[in-house]
């Protein structure tokens, strides 16, 4: 369904007490350094609690700041975010049974794709009769999903000791993101489809030392399948490949070094099929309680990431949710797959 998000105040959190002289400069790593500036986001839906007495919107609010302020004393690196107050005109069940990832991009404080150097930015957005939903977006280089969940910065903070910055050549990485046209859709599995899939993938052999798959394996090589199936992709076995002895001859470096040189050119003639997955799996996403309650759902929005396959929980714990993001051409042969529908729980694809 279409969402009208009017943005009503912007504010910047600081943290609760002084950064200390030694910690105003972060230094990022040599691993973040060549890292494309990459801007993650989760959204966080939250329905009116009666029992709460945090049921206004400036309660909750005030909460939500005060806790940011005591968090950036503790993680210094991301002080000095800005909280982006907004009040939607619809009502957040309405919503959740017609969610969009086009439309949920409006509950984020900034466009992903935005030239922008905030480490942290939140956005509190209000639908009619009191449920919420928090957009926070993260800059990837100074945190990944694990300490954002788990509140564990110690090593994330502190890795330019163990990979220390070079002062090298000048390399300034893209965003890693693209302008191709790109359809994201959300595909739910539960427990039962998930524990055939594991099933199918696992070996009856007693001498394979893992015979059988995590959910998330599972899941991961029935998406990549489905995904070469629907986009006729498959190599074909019984096709003969000549080999080129004067291209080889040239390169006496070592074979390694030729596969490598082949494999870059065929994935810029797009002969090659790159999925990227993460998952946010048994990760405590339904367990940030500010004070009025569990979010009732953790949601995404569209991204600019082709190939990108990331996995959710489901609220109860035993489903995964799987956003894709594919190229449209290749997200309507793909959502069609029969097989790939047979496994999807029923009414649960959302049309973007």
């Amino acid at each position: 369904m279409k969402v009208d998000v009017e943005v009503i105040s912007h504010d910047t959190i600081k943290p609760s007490s002084m950064t200390p002289l030694h910690l105003r400069h972060y230094t990022l790593s040599f691993i973040d350094q060549i890292s494309p500036q990459i801007f993650m986001h989760v959204l966080l839906f939250y329905p009116r609690d009666a029992d709460s007495y945090l049921n206004s919107f400036a309660d909750r609010q005030d909460r939500i700041k005060k806790s940011l302020s005591e968090a950036l004393a503790l993680f210094y690196p991301l002080a000095g975010c800005p909280l982006r107050a907004s009040q939607g005109k619809l009502y957040l069940l309405k919503f959740l049974k017609d969610r969009k990832p086009s439309e949920q991009i409006k509950f984020l404080p900034h466009e992903l794709d935005d030239d922008n150097e905030l480490p942290l930015a939140v956005q509190v957005s209000v639908f009619n009769y009191g449920g919420i939903v928090m957009g926070l977006t993260f800059a990837h280089k100074v945190m990944d999903a694990s300490s954002f969940f788990f509140n564990i910065a110690t090593l994330v903070f502190e890795s330019a000791m163990i990979f220390p910055p070079e002062s090298g050549p000048t390399y300034n990485p893209d965003k890693g993101t693209g302008k191709d046209k790109i359809s994201i859709k959300r595909f739910v599995f539960d427990s039962s489809a998930i524990a055939s899939l594991k099933a199918n993938y696992s070996s009856d052999s007693s001498s394979v030392k893992y015979p059988s798959p995590t959910r998330v394996e599972a899941l991961s090589a029935f998406i990549f399948s489905r995904l070469l199936a629907a986009t006729h992709a498959e190599a074909n076995p019984n096709k003969c490949y000549k080999v080129d002895i004067n291209y080889v001859n040239s390169h006496p470096e070592g074979g390694a070094n030729i596969t490598f040189q082949l494999d870059v050119e065929r994935l810029r003639k797009g002969e090659v099929v790159k999925l990227c997955f993460t998952s946010l799996c048994r990760f405590p996403t339904y367990e940030a309680d500010f004070g009025w309650g569990k979010p009732i759902w953790i949601g995404s929005a569209r991204l600019l990431f082709k190939n990108l396959v990331t996995f959710f929980d489901t609220k109860e714990g035993n489903g995964i949710e799987i956003w894709i993001n594919l190229e449209e051409e290749d997200m309507a042969k793909f959502e069609v797959d029969k097989e790939l529908l047979a496994y999807v729980s029923s009414g649960k694809i959302s049309v973007d």
